[in-house]
């Protein structure tokens, strides 16, 4: 079996599109969007108990030193996936052209050809941990238990692989039952369990080491769901043996997409990492809660990205350049809009958020802020990387890694500067969140120009009608705040979400924006 082209060449036109294939790929975004989205009001339904329990039981300390160990833990596990989350997807378009019984063999061997790699990738990985815990742990442990973690790192990648294999059947259910329900539910109902059981167990250590232990058992739980279904699709492989030269090759092929998705993740954790090392636990703690609540707008980039990486490829293989820009501006705009209302409707009433995990936490209200901007600042950057990492991959990582490199000096220098004016800790979470929000901007502009280069047309996500819609809903949420902080919550954010949603609905989308909300287009 050979491998393409380790990078395709600019594409010099586009090819003409057939409005019959366009439309099916566009219906497929559109249901898979849906798919997904309900599986991210289901992840926002089964975080909010994990971060209630964590900040009320655990403290604000052992949150800080979890979230420092958990950086490492999810960055080398996405590492050792390979990037399959979308390389497989090309290695299955490209490597099995034909049907049948013969090519459903061949996928098979060749998703087992990169669980191989990554269980490999991931053995010498937490080996490096194991030998040097102080890396993972720059603020202590917990409890001796903590060092388990890196058992997580072969199961996260792993769960990334098949759920990329599924993906390619547009199977996104699989994905949203692993991370949308399986993995929060079960990290949340172990963390309580792990609280409670030395009452009964006689085992003091499982209480300090409750989160580390909760976190492996979610990860396992989700890898188990993601199997199921994929031995119910692919099956065992029939006649699969190590090719050492092979995966030579698609380890090498796959550094750039690694390095990508690595760096696209980093910038979400170094900030992290760096406050573990010049800033208390508890401003890690603070940093790591508003960043798990600012996180849930940007798990919607994903409610499209399984499904995105294979129609892209399909696209590409036909060189149908236009209808990957008209693909790229309709998911980008999607993705905007619904990560700016639920960027207001958490950020507007951001202190009563934070307080529902702990009084203490309320002073993260100004990190959560930077971090909801920041996510509606990177909707563009994700949409263009998710064609750039097909057809510039190196232009792309380059990118990526200035993008972080750019973050890491600006949070260094931001928390110097509040050190040297004397300001508290929470400020030092600010301006770390800060710091994400202007890298994350620049990598946005300089990624969709370069997209726009080279598919030779317009890639923009960018609408007026954001404004128009957000501007009445910073209204209504700002008159929510006078009123009890319960009643803020209760009834603040369902307005604004209605508010904005009304507007972008009248005023911003067009029938093809209307296709996300329709089951049976055409029917």
């Amino acid at each position: 079996m050979s491998l393409p082209p380790v990078s395709s060449p600019p594409p010099a036109s586009g090819a003409a599109s057939t409005p019959g294939d366009d439309n099916a790929d566009m219906q497929a975004l559109a249901k898979g969007g849906r798919t997904n989205f309900f599986g991210f009001i289901l992840r926002l339904v089964a975080r909010l108990p994990f971060l209630f329990i964590a900040g009320r039981l655990y403290g604000i300390d052992a949150v800080g030193r979890f979230a420092s160990a958990l950086v490492l833990i999810e960055i080398l596990g996405l590492v050792c996936s390979l990037g399959e989350k979308r390389g497989l997807a090309q290695r299955l378009t490209e490597g099995t052209d034909d049907e049948g019984p013969e090519a459903e063999r061949a996928k098979v061997n060749l998703v087992f050809d990169g669980m191989l790699i990554a269980l490999i990738l991931s053995a010498f990985a937490g080996l490096f941990l194991w030998l040097f815990p102080v890396v993972m742990f720059p603020n202590g442990m917990n409890s001796e238990y903590d060092i388990w973690l890196i058992a997580a790192i072969p199961a996260f990648a792993l769960t990334e692989i098949l759920l990329a294999a599924q993906a390619y059947k547009y199977d996104i259910a699989t994905t949203v039952r692993a991370r949308a329900v399986v993995e929060p539910w079960t990290i949340s109902i172990m963390a309580g369990v792990f609280f409670y059981l030395p009452l009964y167990s006689g085992i003091p250590e499982f209480r300090e080491a409750g989160l580390a232990l909760a976190f492996i058992c979610s990860i396992y739980a989700a890898l188990l769901t993601a199997a199921w279904s994929f031995l119910r699709s692919y099956g065992l492989p029939s006649g699969w043996r190590p090719r050492p030269r092979y995966m030579w090759k698609v380890t090498a092929r796959a550094l750039p997409l690694m390095g990508a998705d690595a760096v696209e993740w980093g910038t979400r954790r170094v900030d992290i990492f760096i406050l573990g090392f010049f800033a208390s636990p508890a401003a890690v703690a603070v940093y790591y809660m508003a960043q798990q609540i600012a996180s849930l707008p940007q798990k919607l980039k994903t409610s499209f990205e399984p499904v995105l990486g294979p129609v892209i490829t399909k696209n590409l293989k036909s060189k149908n350049y236009a209808a990957i820009a008209a693909q790229v501006r309709q998911v980008g705009f999607w993705i905007i809009a619904a990560q700016a209302a639920i960027a207001l409707a958490l950020g507007v009433p951001g202190e009563g958020v934070m307080g529902l995990i702990g009084p203490q936490y309320v002073g993260g209200t100004g990190a959560l802020a930077f971090l909801l901007a920041a996510e509606v600042a990177a909707a563009m950057a994700v949409v263009s990387e998710s064609v750039l990492v097909y057809i510039a991959r190196k232009r792309n990582l380059l990118i990526s890694v200035c993008t972080i490199a750019l973050q890491a000096a600006l949070t260094i220098g931001i928390i110097k500067g509040v050190e040297h004016l004397g300001f508290s800790e929470p400020f030092k979470a600010a301006g770390a969140a800060l710091a994400l929000l202007i890298a994350l901007g620049c990598a946005s502009l300089v990624k969709a120009l370069l997209l726009k280069k080279l598919l030779k047309a317009p890639v923009s996500n960018w609408r007026w009608a954001l404004v128009w819609a957000a501007a009445p809903a910073v209204v209504v949420g700002t008159a929510a705040t006078w009123l009890p902080e319960w009643a803020e919550l209760l009834f603040g954010i369902p307005a604004i979400l209605l508010t904005f949603g009304w507007v972008i609905w009248r005023r911003g989308f067009g029938e093809e924006d209307r296709l996300l909300f329709r089951k049976n287009v055409g029917g």
